[in-house]
């Protein structure tokens, strides 16, 4: 995943854990506007959360910052 992906990512998780509190949720398409502007950006976060790592539709954002992280 490149790295302004994961920047952003990190940075809308804290976001969304600072204004809703440690248990808020998040789907991948929390990193992106409401217009498909970047479809091959999407189609890499969609990769990295349904393919790779098998993950719900919404997944607590700690977690996805988490991971992240970790590489």
């Amino acid at each position: 995943m490149r790295d302004s992906l994961r920047q952003k990512i990190i940075q809308v998780c804290k976001k969304k854990i600072d204004q809703k509190g440690e248990n808020v949720g998040v789907s991948f398409y929390a990193f992106f506007a409401n217009k498909n502007d970047d479809p091959e950006l999407l189609m890499e976060a969609a990769t990295w959360w349904i393919q790779t790592h098998q993950l719900d539709h919404f997944e607590k954002a700690r977690k996805i910052v988490e991971m992240v992280e970790k590489g």
